[in-house]
């Protein structure tokens, strides 16, 4: 990984889920107190380059853990779009403890996002929770990224179409039952800080997603809307990268 002309090389790490999927993740090594673990958005991996430069920046404020969520990348499994996600991240704060990391923030980006804030909420032990360009509520379907986005996961058509193109697998089932959505279970996340970003230039989710999960959660809590920000790791700047690894080194 790369930033600024410094290059770290990423301890490869293979991790288990409470259900048996492995995950396939890398370490950046960094100052023991804090460990960050990084949820990408759907159809990345944190082999990408864009999902690399987000974690080379978080390394500058501490450890990273970054993973390829099941279904996704070199990860085994499909992907629930949400749902048995929060195991995966559960396996990688357990690697970072194992580590001898005290404080843990876990940080995710559209999907990514509503996993970790489903995850702090239903399983705790973290420190510190960032959720940047995440939806609150499932089934939104009020812009055209996400009607593709829809088709990509609901149709069978879409899933082959994602598969071939960017080699994740959905599960066909769907949900059975539908899990609670992020907005439903923020709340939770109390007393642990809880940093939710946002883009008003998102093309995928409006404002009022992040407006949603803010008014849900609980204190301490803040709401970042970043001008002319766009969506997830593609847009996001090397300056907010190093605001949002600042904001968690300080409240976790």
């Amino acid at each position: 990984m790369s930033d600024r002309g410094r290059v770290t090389t990423a301890e490869p790490l293979t991790l288990y889920t409470a259900d048996g999927v492995r995950i396939d993740a890398g370490h950046l090594p960094g100052e023991r107190s804090l460990c960050f673990v990084l949820a990408h958005g759907f159809t990345c991996t944190w082999r990408q380059d864009m999902v690399r430069r987000v974690a080379d920046g978080l390394n500058r404020h501490g450890g990273v853990i970054a993973m390829d969520l099941r279904g996704h990348g070199r990860s085994s499994g499909r992907s629930t779009v949400g749902d048995r996600e929060v195991l995966d991240v559960a396996a990688a704060v357990a690697a970072a403890r194992r580590r001898g990391y005290a404080r843990v923030a876990v940080a995710g980006f559209s999907l990514g996002g509503a996993v970790v804030v489903r995850h702090a909420a239903l399983h705790g032990g973290v420190d510190a929770v960032v959720a940047v360009s995440a939806p609150a509520r499932w089934y939104y379907r009020g812009t055209v990224p996400m009607r593709r986005v829809h088709w990509a996961i609901e149709r069978r058509s879409g899933r082959l179409a994602v598969r071939l193109a960017r080699g994740t697998r959905v599960a066909a089932r769907g949900w059975d039952p539908v899990p609670e959505a992020p907005h439903e279970v923020a709340g939770r996340i109390a007393p642990v800080p809880l940093l939710i970003v946002h883009g008003d230039a998102d093309a995928f989710l409006p404002l009022d997603h992040a407006e949603q999960l803010y008014a849900a959660a609980g204190e301490p809590r803040e709401l970042w809307i970043e001008p002319a920000f766009g969506h997830a790791e593609v847009s996001a700047t090397a300056e907010l990268i190093d605001r949002i690894g600042a904001w968690a080194a300080a409240r976790a």
